[in-house]
């Protein structure tokens, strides 16, 4: 359990986010509401629901809003959501999973379809990258939280399986199953996670030049960009000079 963090690169700038604040919301405000209505509206007994509660007051997502997603659910008004999952290529020979919220799987398949193919990437069949990639749980937590040595320790003793760290935080890797366990046992020693979430973690890392990673970032925008796209999940490393160079 150890390893330099080079997550930034793998779930894509967090800065990005900040400059489609509205777009944020409404992502965190669906997964609350498809997190209420699979369970029970209670943040104590759903951890589903308690992940996606503090993944949105970590983004500062308004109290009211955060409560208008649960009252949706709970009044059975919401609309029905369908969990999606895409696969495929992008520049570079980069592997990618999309995953997507969608009450309408055909406008949803176009969208991103036309943003893959416009910017250097392509869809495959389902499983064609999933394959290189390991499902586990991820629980991200800020540089405040402590040291890395403090995390190792908090982490090693909750049943984590892996941790990296960084400037930018830490994030804690768990097997599948153990995601919500490692994760109320973490928030006693850490306090609550920005995030903790099932997660796809590549097997083996693509390091990706200027002009791939230029528009690599200009396809995961245009993902970002839609409200149906939750999560984007790359295999991509892009050196930090190379990043720098991108602005």
């Amino acid at each position: 359990m150890a390893g330099h963090s080079k997550y930034k690169n793998i779930m894509y700038r967090k800065g990005a986010q900040d400059k489609k604040r509205s777009s944020a919301f409404s992502k965190l405000s669906r997964e609350i509401t498809v997190a209420a209505k699979m369970g029970l509206p209670d943040v104590d007994m759903n951890p589903r629901l308690r992940a996606a509660v503090n993944a949105a007051k970590a983004a500062s997502l308004p109290k009211e809003n955060i409560q208008r997603s649960i009252d949706k659910a709970s009044r059975g008004d919401a609309e029905n959501y369908e969990e999606i999952r895409y696969e495929g290529f992008g520049p570079g020979g980069v592997s990618l999973i999309i995953e997507a919220l969608t009450d309408n799987r055909n406008r949803t398949a176009t969208n991103v379809r036309v943003a893959v193919g416009k910017n250097g990437g392509n869809l495959g069949a389902g499983g064609s990258v999933s394959h290189a990639f390991d499902r586990v749980g991820l629980i991200s937590y800020p540089a405040s939280a402590g040291d890395a040595d403090t995390v190792f320790e908090a982490a090693l003793e909750a049943g984590a399986e892996d941790v990296t760290s960084s400037e930018d935080g830490h994030e804690v890797w768990t097997a599948q199953g153990d995601l919500h366990e490692v994760a109320k046992a973490l928030e006693a020693k850490l306090g609550e996670a920005e995030g903790a979430k099932l997660a796809w973690r590549p097997q083996v890392m693509v390091a990706v030049d200027a002009d791939d990673a230029a528009t690599l970032f200009k396809l995961i925008d245009a993902l970002d960009e839609d409200d149906d796209v939750q999560t984007v999940w790359g295999n991509y490393e892009v050196s930090d000079e190379i990043m720098e160079s991108l602005g």
